[in-house]
């Protein structure tokens, strides 16, 4: 199946359906996270993230139709690391009817290939402790749980 499958670098003209996978995400990701404002929101400024030169978003394409999208975007660390530089992944997204025949290993897999041709030797990315599918394809294609982020709401 991926062997049908094109990875390519996203360009503006996809913006349309990658509107759509970003609220695809949001929606997949609200009922994990109460402080989310009420409506459509956007996590991403994907117009820029297309053009810019320290982000690669890449999308999956099948039968000429886009089916997957993620980005990885060259940050700076924190300066106590012994890498200087790391890229975050985002935006991963499967159509649902695609999903669980290794589009997202692949989208990965050109995601680590661009971060290890910019010279980046770490790759982190944000998970829902609670989005088990998630956190299992994540650990399937080799990351591993690093740190919980834990919040409190005093205005709740």
């Amino acid at each position: 199946m991926t062997d049908k499958i094109i990875v390519r670098k996203a360009v503006p003209a996809d913006l349309p359906v990658l509107l759509e996978f970003e609220q695809g995400i949001i929606k997949a990701e609200r009922p994990f996270d109460s402080t989310l404002k009420d409506g459509e929101i956007h996590y991403y400024d994907i117009a820029e993230m297309i053009v810019a030169d320290n982000v690669e978003v890449l999308v999956a394409e099948l039968d000429n139709e886009l089916i997957g999208s993620g980005y990885a975007r060259i940050e700076n660390s924190k300066v106590y690391l012994k890498h200087p530089k790391h890229a975050y992944l985002g935006f991963m997204y499967v159509k649902p009817e695609q999903r669980g025949k290794g589009i997202n290993k692949v989208i990965l897999a050109g995601l680590e290939n661009w971060s290890k041709e910019k010279g980046i030797t770490e790759l982190r990315l944000d998970v829902y402790d609670e989005n088990e599918p998630a956190v299992k394809a994540y650990e399937k294609a080799g990351f591993s749980k690093h740190l919980d982020l834990m919040r409190k709401g005093i205005a709740d």
